[in-house]
């Protein structure tokens, strides 16, 4: 009987992204059947695949931990209690298995005795003999199959209802910081245990609380199989009901008062100004949008988030120095670690078609690559995309302020592709619009098998927008963000 596999939990044995295994099922290369795959047909289509070697999966691990301006945090081993549980589990499992097993070898020694009896076909006790050769000599279990057994004792599967959405549980990390660095996007507030709303009704699979929580369940909810994810891990592989953000719509609007970290250059004109919120009181985004930032006597301006909301609690922005503009004149001259600004969002509608698994083409113009970078990281820890391709047009030297973060990306990583432009000449220019889309278009002359995320100052935005539709990419797959100039 065939073994299968979630697309998710696949992809790790192999050692690929998931968005791979979706390009193979696509292509007809790999059969797939109600979202998962068989263990043989997946060595047939990686034959080439050591499956004890998880160096792939590995470097992306590492290429998320670093590419994306992270701090780096360390990979840790499941607790002991963890450990136990889990090998405890699968032990039960096991002698259950081997009692079926049991069973099934005392059916067929009878079946066996039944068919030499007088009058009984040969031929079909010649194929049970054939059918139970395997058995008898004792053959060595399937390496993919041993594999599999080994990463549940080291991570723990998680599907969300009703969404089917899927992220492994790694370390010590708990079911809300699991899925957030995932890519969902799932209802929390303070990720204490204190506010309640990080609620999820366990449907199967076995939790263990890690941490303290001052919310009071209800009996019901207790008996229901209602868990707070920021104070409970997976033991097993679970399957649980949750809250999540759909599109912009869900996410609510909150004011929250964030420390400045650091501002640092990026540019002669740019600088990347790092706050953090508190670790009670976290922001719910949706990467592509904005928030309003408000210095302690009022100033303020409205700015893209440039970080992924799977960044914990870091918030990130670009920050153009502009005439006239006070906000940005008060950065530049030097913002304080113990100064504190009050971040108000989110908003916007420019977020991540989460349904789409077409291949992703990001165009940013100028300081547009600040929400096109939250996207991108956002994009990246989904890993459900074929292609990400990043072109980055910017006029004068230095408009591509992190051109060596997005070469890391492309350097790495083998479905991301980067290609910087330089206008010759002013952006508002047409013509010169014109010819940067064109380069675009060469490399995509099938605009409508992409979903294009287009950002940039407002006039240019406009008008890319209008040359992009006009050849032939479908309004439902154009997403763009007009900045202020």
């Amino acid at each position: 009987m065939p073994r299968f596999l979630t697309l998710s939990r696949a992809a790790r044995l192999v050692g690929v992204r998931r968005g791979a295994l979706q390009s193979k099922i696509r292509s007809g290369d790999l059969a797939a059947f109600e979202g998962m795959v068989a263990a043989e047909d997946l060595l047939r289509a990686y034959p080439q695949a050591r499956l004890e070697d998880n160096s792939a999966l590995e470097r992306f691990e590492a290429i998320k931990d670093t590419a994306f301006a992270r701090r780096m945090r360390e990979r840790l081993l499941p607790s002991s209690e963890v450990l136990v549980a889990r090998l405890s589990e699968l032990s039960i499992e096991r002698a259950r298995d081997q009692a079926r097993l049991e069973h099934y070898r005392a059916i067929v020694e009878q079946l066996q005795a039944k068919l030499r009896e007088p009058g009984d076909p040969a031929g079909l006790l010649a194929w049970l003999k054939v059918q139970l050769e395997p058995v008898a000599r004792g053959e060595a279990p399937q390496p993919l199959l041993v594999q599999e057994h080994f990463l549940r004792i080291m991570t723990a599967h998680v599907q969300v209802k009703p969404s089917g959405r899927e992220f492994f549980v790694d370390g010590n990390d708990s079911l809300l910081e699991a899925a957030l660095r995932a890519g969902l996007s799932l209802d929390y507030g303070c990720s204490m245990g204190s506010c309640g709303k990080c609620k999820a009704r366990v449907l199967s699979g076995q939790v263990q609380k890690t941490r303290h929580s001052d919310y009071a369940l209800t009996g019901a909810e207790k008996s229901a199989g209602v868990v707070l994810m920021c104070c409970n891990t997976a033991v097993v592989d679970l399957v649980i009901e949750a809250r999540e953000a759909h599109g912009a719509a869900d996410m609510p609007v909150q004011t929250i008062d964030a420390r400045v970290k650091s501002v640092s250059p990026l540019g002669d004109d740019v600088r990347l100004l790092h706050l953090q919120t508190p670790r009670s009181n976290r922001l719910r985004f949706l990467a592509g949008q904005s928030v309003s930032l408000a210095l302690a006597d009022g100033t303020g301006a409205s700015f893209p988030v440039a970080s992924c909301p799977c960044d914990d609690r870091n918030l990130q922005f670009h920050i153009r120095r502009r005439a006239g503009d006070v906000f940005a004149e008060r950065v530049f001259s030097g913002l304080k670690s113990v100064d504190t600004l009050r971040v108000t969002g989110p908003r916007g509608e420019f977020v991540l078609d989460e349904e789409s698994h077409r291949p992703l083409v990001f165009i940013a113009a100028e300081a547009g690559f600040a929400p096109i970078k939250s996207l991108i990281e956002h994009a990246m820890a989904l890993d459900a995309a074929e292609t990400l391709h990043l072109v980055w047009i910017a006029s004068g030297k230095g408009g591509h302020y992190l051109d060596n973060l997005c070469r890391s990306w492309s350097d790495a990583l083998d479905n991301f592709r980067y290609t910087p432009l330089t206008a010759q000449g002013t952006l508002s220019d047409e013509t010169v619009l014109q010819d940067l889309l064109q380069q675009v278009l060469q490399d995509h002359p099938q605009p409508g098998d992409c979903d294009v995320y287009v950002a940039g100052p407002g006039p240019w935005a406009d008008a890319a927008e209008f040359q992009l539709l006009d050849h032939g990419l479908p309004r439902a797959q154009l997403f763009v963000k007009p900045l202020e100039s």
